[in-house]
């Protein structure tokens, strides 16, 4: 059967067109609990596989992208990712044309965890008082508004009004949230930089973090302006 496949993959891989490949994305799985991990590059147009290698530091990221003659490769314009350091340098050295677009459900994750753990930290604290505010709220915070159970819609809109931390938090995180629906680079530019204002304003060390963080990488989040792709 091994060899059946094999066999099977080798003719997919000699039929195979990669000329008119333009925007590819690259990403890493973990598997095994979480102890290992493998790097996959996607075309992000025609929406197909293109390559997996075993790990995910910069020589396997680089190793990946080799995958594609280098013709296509020299022909790739944005590579979507996270804010991987091995990701990012392996582009630049082996993507000479190609702009690095930072993926929106990446950055979504990290304003989510930031989010989780100002609550975490403000649930501790007003246990000790005996206020159950924030008991069994913790996927309300992180999902979608549109998506709140409507028996919970009542008590969810009774603690976004609050003076809880962890309301202010989940307002920023919403407020990042309208950058990917502005219609062009220069009204997302304008809007990030009032969105970091108040975030680094907000005394809340995690939501600061990063804040800190996506201005450092804001030119791969304007970039997904110029080539709107995402993994």
């Amino acid at each position: 059967t091994h060899r059946i496949m094999k066999r099977g993959v080798e003719r997919g891989l000699l039929g195979r067109d990669l000329s008119k490949v333009k925007k590819v994305g690259i990403d890493e799985k973990s598997f095994l609990r979480g102890q290992s991990y493998v790097s996959c590059l996607t075309d992000l147009e025609q929406v197909r596989v293109i390559d997996v290698v075993e790990g995910r530091k910069q020589e396997d990221a680089v190793r990946l992208l080799e995958a594609l003659p280098e013709p296509v490769r020299k022909e790739i314009a944005a590579v979507a990712m996270d804010m991987w350091p091995a990701f990012i340098n392996a582009v630049g050295e082996t993507l000479p044309e190609a702009e690095v677009v930072f993926d929106r459900f990446h950055v979504s994750k990290h304003m989510g965890d930031a989010v989780n753990m100002v609550r975490r930290g403000e649930h501790k604290e007003l246990i000790k008082t005996g206020d159950t505010r924030l008991v069994g709220s913790r996927f309300d915070w992180l999902r979608s508004e549109e998506t709140i159970r409507p028996d919970k819609r009542e008590d969810f809109d009774a603690l976004k009004a609050s003076e809880l931390k962890t309301a202010r938090a989940w307002a920023i995180k919403e407020l990042l949230k309208a950058f990917w629906d502005c219609p062009s680079e220069g009204f997302a530019e304008t809007h990030f930089h009032r969105w970091y204002n108040w975030a680094v304003r907000s005394r809340l060390a995690p939501v600061k973090k990063v804040a800190r963080m996506l201005k450092k990488h804001l030119e791969g989040l304007l970039a997904y302006f110029r080539h709107w792709i995402t993994n």
